[in-house]
């Protein structure tokens, strides 16, 4: 058995093999009490930390320990690692602040674990009995009291330390100065090897109103890692460290170079001091007290001062992208986090380093050097091959060699991230035959069959070693299919395994990834699932045919809603929306297209049939019986409303006008809008708003002949040939306007993004291709990049609109121009920070997913309700439709059509 929450560990406590997994995220995440009063909150073990800071917010506590996964790591999972985070030199970790559990032992049975008085009547009540508990606390006793000497000599005294048990710390001396004994602190950092938490009752803190940061430059890292001592002299919060490869991959990168770009050249490393109000008075008279020391009298060069919340945003953002940034490399070689936890007392930090650069070099490879050096705490991953011998062999040794230098520095091998299947090896070596024996007998007294996480933090004969259960291995090898798109140099297997299995998909409060595993908190239909099991396609752990089975298809492929949001929200850029695309066209190529998939591929012409015939063809679908045969035949949901078809569409609206009337002579800038298929046919306004307010910006408009559909929907079901097809038509058609510097500008999102984004990957040789891509803009981006607004004189409506903005637009950050206008046009905009709609296209109308897109649009629903504003826009048409489909509720506008709606007239 073994218990999980996210999935996010870095050492292997969440895997194993011949193993149940219990994922305790789905039906045990409730917090069940909180007392402000005294400061405590009882939880299940599946709830995200996050959520339970959010619901102490209310009485400014919050839960101290603080890792960086917080957005998706659940309290039981920092119970099982004893998780920390970047303010631990303030705060700890997580087992000063477990006061009780429930656990499920081995046998089934549930005990209450909390501060019992040795000796005492509730001793002889619960230490009595025959049972498994009695037994428990029988032997944890003895334990600590038959090794006390070498616990007090083999435990390091550091604020970080997480390998092994923590027999140093469950009999201790309470607050009445009773000697008790509590084995909620043993359970805390056994990663489920003793017993799996049902239930905890947690310690709060208050939450300080305000904080300020000073990082400060070195030219030298080791001059900074001497300066770490002295900083905690000071009243700090939080000390962390950058080193220069953090800075110059940051600066290379399109999403963090803005963070970077304040970090004078020169810097070798950087340490970053937090201060909070709850330590400190004045921050102002701090920072300057702690420039006194480090410029002026020290060793560091310049600092940079941060007091306002967003300005400290960037800072911690640049420190946190370090992970992301290092695990995005190319190639096969990557910074692996098998030794990047070990812990030092911080004033031999400098030393330490300087040690570990021998080791490095001594191995041939390199590492990056961040987090948090105020605990002693440097997140170290040197780069290897994990997928040939030679890198793992390297792998272990350098795990020797650092082994022995943190026993020789009086330090931890893990501070942070516990033993799982990568440290547990190296455990005897660390505290000694003595305190391993004495793990060994505590483990079978808790698990006598060792059911419980196998292989984790104490071992029999050859359960653990760090070079066994790799995620690659040197008997690692991969299929590299022929592709229809272009995945670079490394290919599609190189796409599938970028994901490092951090769990990012996880999280449920901020941006887009993962809309189906927010509606139904199902691995398999994360981000990380979908990656696993493709991975576990081309690398033979499944057959080659499972790929193409029915199964797969549908359970894997077929719940991805291609929201595209992975490549932006995946810290490695997992784009599991061109992975889906690309399968799918081979799974076609072998079992032909259904005639659903056909029909919304081809909805273009289906709908120019529909606007033809309109009105007619708006009342079949409402003649009784008309649903149900289409959800028999075609696997429409009756449920669903069908698209409207206007008589009149946007191209015969914009030639029966007379065409642009900005004549092109006098015109500030010319442009072709895209006649997209919803807006042609079914939804004319937002176009025809697109062309009023480019006119009034004194913009020559028009609407291109030759071009068909973008080729979205033939993409998003996999029929990559008839998508390149498209694409072609379209460059061909609009390319000579290109070469003539016109711009082509879009009412729908996804159709933008797709001329943008994927005729890249369909055509990547075609010069004509790139042009057009480079030319294509969302409409309000265009109107944002060109400042076109600055032009148009508008009523300054001054109404609330909350505004809920596209998944494509989002993965390619191009989703804040629409806001930027919609603000200078007079609006007061609440940009929403939500996920997809859960229509996508087509997948919200077909009826065995009707249910998922309706669970995902609840959740939609109910931030568009908690807004103040009066009402929202939405550029999509598949967010509008989904948004229109609420009982009571009518279509919210395009954005495009509230800016035109300002325009003085």
């Amino acid at each position: 058995m073994i218990p999980r929450g996210a999935g996010s560990s870095l050492a292997g406590q969440a895997v194993g093999p011949g193993c149940v997994v219990l994922d305790m995220t789905r039906h045990m995440d409730s917090i069940l009490d909180t007392d402000p009063d005294e400061q405590t909150a009882t939880v299940e073990p599946g709830v995200v930390q996050d959520h339970l800071d959010d619901h102490l917010a209310e009485w400014d506590l919050k839960f101290a320990p603080d890792p960086a996964s917080s957005n998706r790591a659940t309290i039981g999972g920092g119970i099982g690692n004893n998780s920390t985070g970047a303010h631990s030199v303030r705060y700890g970790i997580t087992d000063a602040y477990t006061e009780e559990l429930r656990v499920v032992l081995a046998d089934g049975s549930l005990i209450h674990t909390r501060e019992i008085v040795l000796d005492g009547p509730e001793w002889e009540s619960v230490a009595g009995g025959d049972d498994r508990e009695a037994e428990l606390y029988r032997e944890v006793r003895k334990l600590v009291e038959e090794n006390a000497e070498e616990i007090a000599e083999q435990y390091p005294t550091l604020k970080r330390s997480v390998s092994g048990y923590n027999l140093q710390k469950v009999i201790y001396e309470n607050d009445a100065g009773e000697e008790v004994i509590n084995l909620s602190k043993l359970f805390v950092g056994a990663e489920g090897t003793l017993g799996v938490v049902v239930e905890a009752t947690l310690d709060l803190v208050s939450k300080p109103d305000t904080t300020a940061l000073a990082l400060y430059c070195f030219s030298d890292l080791v001059d900074a890692m001497e300066a770490v001592p002295e900083a905690l002299d000071f009243d700090v919060s939080a000390v962390e460290l950058m080193d220069d490869e953090v800075f110059r991959l940051a600066s290379e990168s399109t999403e963090f170079a803005e963070y970077a770009e304040p970090i004078p050249e020169g810097t070798a490393a950087a340490l970053m001091l937090e201060f909070d109000s709850e330590l400190c008075d004045e921050f102002e008279a701090a920072i300057e007290g702690t420039n006194e020391f480090f410029v002026e009298n020290g060793a560091a060069f310049d600092v940079l001062e941060a007091y306002l919340p967003d300005e400290q945003a960037d800072i911690w953002k640049l420190r946190k992208a370090a992970i992301p940034l290092l695990m995005s490399l190319e190639g096969d070689p990557k910074p692996y986090p098998f030794i990047e936890d070990a812990t030092v007392p911080p004033e031999e930090l400098a030393v330490y380093v300087q040690e570990f650069e021998d080791v490095l070099e001594d191995h041939g490879t390199s590492a990056a050097y961040f987090a948090h050096a105020g605990s002693g705490t440097l997140h170290i991953r040197p780069i290897l091959n994990l997928k040939g011998s030679e890198g793992i062999e390297t792998m272990h040794s350098i795990s020797e060699d650092v082994t022995s230098l943190v026993l020789k520095h009086n330090g931890a091998f893990s501070g942070e991230h516990g033993d799982g299947l990568a440290r547990t090896e190296f455990n005897p070596k660390m505290y000694g035959e003595q305190l391993w024996g004495a793990f060994q007998e505590l483990k079978l007294a808790a698990d006598p069959d060792r059911r419980m996480n196998p292989g984790k933090v104490v071992y029999w004969d050859d359960e653990a070693d760090m070079r066994e259960n790799l995620r690659y291995g040197a008997d690692y090898s991969s299929l590299e299919p022929r592709t229809e798109m272009d995945f670079g140099e490394d290919g599609f297997s190189h796409v599938v395994e970028l994901c490092n299995g951090c769990g990012t998909c996880r999280q449920t409060d901020s941006d887009t990834m993962c809309p189906t595993y927010r509606a139904s908190k199902e691995e398999i239909q994360a981000t990380r699932g979908r990656a696993n099991m493709l991975r576990a396609a081309i690398s033979g752990e499944l057959s080659e045919e499972e790929m193409y089975s029915e199964r797969f298809q549908e359970e894997v492929l077929d719940l991805c809603v291609g929201c595209k949001g992975c490549m932006s929200d995946c810290p490695t850029g997992v784009d599991m929306a061109k992975l889906k695309a690309e399968v799918k066209h081979d799974y076609h190529e072998r079992e032909g297209v259904g005639l659903r998939e056909r029909v919304f591929a081809n909805i273009d012409s289906l709908s120019a049939l529909g606007s033809a015939l309109a009105p007619l063809s708006n009342w079949g679908p409402k003649l009784p019986g008309a649903r149900t045969a289409m959800e028999r035949t075609l696997g429409i949901a009756k449920e669903r409303e069908l698209p409207h078809f206007e008589r009149e569409s946007l191209e015969d609206w914009f030639d029966s006008r007379g065409g642009s009337k900005v004549p092109l002579a006098e015109a500030e800038d010319e442009v072709l809008l895209f006649p997209d298929t919803y807006t042609n046919y079914s939804n004319t306004k937002p176009g025809k708003a697109a062309v009023l307010t480019l006119e009034a910006a004194g913009v020559h408009v028009e609407i291109p002949d030759g071009v068909v559909s973008s080729g979205r929907p033939a993409y998003s079901k996999g029929m990559l040939d008839l998508a390149r097809e498209r694409a072609e038509t379209n460059v061909d058609a609009l390319d000579p306007y290109v070469r003539d510097d016109w711009s082509v500008v879009f009412t729908e999102p996804s159709d933008a993004v797709m001329f943008q984004d994927e005729y890249l990957s369909l055509r990547p040789d075609d010069e004509a291709t790139h042009r057009v891509a480079s030319a294509a803009y969302g409409v309000l981006e265009y109107v944002d990049v060109m400042r076109l607004d600055e032009a148009i004189e508008f009523d300054e409506p001054k109404e609330p609109v909350s505004y809920h903005g596209h998944c494509n637009q989002k993965a390619t950050n191009k989703d804040h121009h629409a806001v930027g206008v919609m603000r200078r046009a007079g609006y007061a905009v609440e940009p929403l920070d939500t996920g997809c709609c859960g229509m996508a296209g087509s997948f919200g109308y077909e009826a065995e997913h009707y249910q998922l897109s309706q669970a995902i649009g609840n959740i939609l629903f109910r931030q568009v309700e908690k807004s103040d504003a009066e009402g929202v826009v939405a550029p999509g048409t598949s967010c509008r439709t989904q948004l229109g489909d609420r009982p009571g509720e009518s279509a919210p506008r395009h954005p495009i059509e509230k800016v035109a709606l300002a325009i003085a007239r």
